[in-house]
């Protein structure tokens, strides 16, 4: 009986032997994970055993890499993926965690209907606490904040965390509240902008989050950057980088010369809307933008040359200057996600 296909998707692999990342399909089944080159690839290019294999996650061994998880094997390989956001790395996560104690059960794979339950005082579930706090209406409020000649864009204050925990009832005083935010830092939920928050990080003060309005911090998927001694072009091109995250995921995008097709990380911002691309296995620069406000986007079944594609799930999008994009989802379903969100946003940005 061929073993159950659990979560499949884009990730970006370490490889083994010369240490390059690349982004990989990866499959995971109820008893390893098989990675592929391109998700069109009939076999795989390796396979890893979950039986007695352990997962690590965060993993930080990788300085700038955002994201990142290991599992390494009962041979003591270990085996580096790195997710496009936080989310999409915890679900990886908890599925293969899930995989692996069925394994060790002797039980099978299958997902439960989750509810929220009351939770214990020492019982903190980090992640939905990072989703409240990223929550438009009533979460942590982002702002543009200037220390020291330069402007944290995207970012908030120590403080304002434990305000934000103490009055949403989350911690009972601001003691507990340095607790949880020095859990949600380490766990890389949060991340320490500018000398003061970052000096604490690496040891130099007694905690490492600080409950101080002059210690900025940032969520890692927010859009943060920061802005010193900018001219006015540099004001102009940071704008677009401004507005508010609201999808963001691989894709297959189309190359405009040689037409081949590669895998980019694309995030879809709202307020100026822009969809940023960039290359999934590294670079904190976009490899390049597209303006959507004006475009037109829809679903497509045939290559640019008009003839009928073998690929699937592919649309399109045309700028306001016309100039076309070719996009390509893993699914119908994700296709049809960002369709809608950019539709929305293409009518609602500047």
């Amino acid at each position: 009986m061929e073993p159950k296909q659990i979560r499949e998707g884009y990730l970006v692999k370490r490889g083994s032997v010369f240490n390059t990342w690349k982004p990989m399909w990866i499959v995971l089944l109820e008893d390893g994970i098989e990675f592929y080159k391109k998700k069109s690839d009939s076999s795989p290019k390796g396979m890893i055993p979950l039986k007695g294999s352990t997962l690590t996650s965060p993993c930080q061994d990788f300085g700038k890499r955002m994201f990142v998880f290991k599992i390494t094997t009962t041979k003591q390989q270990d085996h580096f993926f790195q997710a496009a956001f936080l989310e999409e790395r915890d679900a990886w996560v908890r599925d293969i965690k899930k995989a692996i104690k069925c394994i060790e059960g002797g039980q099978k794979f299958a997902r439960k209907s989750t509810r929220r339950s009351i939770r214990l005082p020492e019982t903190v579930d980090l992640g939905a606490l990072y989703l409240s706090m990223k929550d438009i209406d009533k979460g942590i409020k982002e702002l543009n904040l200037e220390k020291d000649k330069k402007v944290f864009n995207h970012c908030f204050t120590g403080n304002c965390v434990i305000d934000w925990l103490v009055s949403n009832q989350s911690v009972r005083n601001r003691q507990e509240g340095l607790v949880i935010a020095s859990s949600l830092l380490n766990e890389g939920y949060l991340q320490p902008a500018g000398d003061l928050s970052k000096s604490a990080v690496d040891g130099t003060a007694e905690n490492p989050f600080l409950d101080n309005p002059d210690a900025f911090y940032y969520f890692p998927d927010s859009g943060f950057f920061c802005e010193e001694n900018s001219s006015d072009d540099d004001i102009i091109l940071k704008e677009e980088f401004r507005g508010v995250i609201i999808k963001q995921g691989c894709l297959l995008k189309q190359g405009h010369r040689r037409k081949n097709w590669k895998v980019r990380k694309f995030i879809l911002r709202e307020d100026p809307a822009y969809l940023h691309y960039y290359d999934p296995a590294g670079g904190e620069d976009p490899l390049g933008a597209i303006r959507l406000r004006g475009c037109v986007v829809t679903s497509v079944e045939s290559n640019p040359d008009g003839r009928k594609s073998e690929e699937e799930n592919l649309f399109e999008i045309i700028t306001a200057d016309e100039v076309h994009y070719f996009l390509q989802a893993a699914s119908p379903k994700e296709r049809t996600e960002w369709i809608k969100a950019i539709q929305v946003a293409s009518r609602t940005g500047k």
